[in-house]
């Protein structure tokens, strides 16, 4: 099957100069992270059975300061334990005593990546880079093998994403934190989450001028509230996010369905690549489909769906 990511740059049939698209991408779209408290053994357990596509366990939040450096042990004894998606690490802010120590413990052989919360700066990202590929060197890992997934969730970080972002680290994607950040600027967190487009709007827009995937939108807090959920969801996917982080596994089902292509969708993507394909075949310029013009735009969204279906039916997620 044709893929965009070998489209040669050509001409459109409406004049502009043509144009490409270099886009890195996962092995499966990260539809879902849920999180889990590295200190509750149960719970962490649970979730990595659940369907999500990845496993957060806390260090952070969900931890006592009492608590974190023994959980630390607990988290990577999970590592051994059947899981059905990717595992991660939330550790604690790299201006905290913690840090440190989380992730020298941590990085091992099992884990797949690192969520470091409320990233200000390209130097703090930067750093933690650094101390990741020592440590990988150090214990006979893959250089660059732990992903690095940083949260914007203050004004600073919003303020300075284009450059955190830009740093040229290992950093494949990034997520938002709406909580610290309402928090943070004295913003009232609605349920219509109208005040959070801007933020959400600049991170998804940073993300694609610094070359790397989609990122990762904030929770939904009321685990009362499906039909918010399903909202808050939909808006973060229309936006242009790949996923949304989870606080509770009733989530993850919402979460993945919402962001998962539907057969109707399918079935128009499918139309448009094989349009696209015979109008190459024909040498032709113009591309239609239902006596409608399909431009290039059109082409790889729908290549993309195609590539994001293919990856989650290889899974065998849901």
């Amino acid at each position: 099957m044709w893929n965009v990511n070998g489209l040669q740059k050509r001409h459109t049939p409406c004049g502009r100069g043509g144009f490409w698209t270099k886009r890195r991408r996962t092995a499966i779209p990260l539809r879902s992270f849920l999180f889990a408290p590295g200190n509750h053994k149960r719970r962490v357990e649970k979730a990595l059975t659940l369907d999500a596509d990845a496993v957060i366990l806390d260090l952070e939040d969900a931890v006592a300061i009492a608590e974190k450096p023994a959980t630390r042990a607990a988290v990577v004894a999970a590592y051994g334990e059947q899981r059905t998606g990717l595992l991660y690490v939330r550790v604690n802010a790299a201006d905290t005593e913690f840090c440190h120590g989380d992730c020298t413990a941590i990085v091992r052989a099992g884990l797949n990546g690192i969520i470091l919360p409320k990233v200000e700066s390209a130097a703090t990202l930067q750093t933690i880079d650094w101390l990741l590929g020592n440590l990988e060197r150090e214990r006979g890992l893959a250089q660059g093998g732990i992903d690095l997934i940083p949260i914007i969730e203050t004004a600073k970080g919003l303020t300075e994403v284009e450059a955190i972002l830009g740093t040229g680290t290992r950093v494949k994607h990034c997520a938002f934190g709406a909580g610290d950040f309402t928090l943070d600027v004295n913003m009232i967190w609605s349920r219509a989450e109208s005040e959070l487009a801007y933020a959400r709007a600049r991170i998804v827009t940073a993300s694609r001028a610094a070359g790397i995937e989609a990122p990762l939108d904030t929770v939904w807090v009321d685990l009362q509230d499906e039909e918010g959920l399903e909202t808050s969801t939909r808006c973060a996917q229309g936006l242009g996010f790949q996923g949304k982080m989870c606080i509770h596994p009733n989530q993850v089902p919402v979460v993945n369905r919402v962001f998962t292509p539907t057969n109707a969708e399918i079935d128009f993507a499918e139309r448009v690549v094989t349009a696209f394909a015979q109008a190459e075949k024909e040498g032709s310029a113009a591309i239609q489909l239902d006596g409608k013009f399909i431009d290039y735009p059109i082409v790889y969204r729908a290549q993309r769906t195609l590539d994001a279906m293919a990856a989650i039916r290889a899974k065998g997620h849901k």
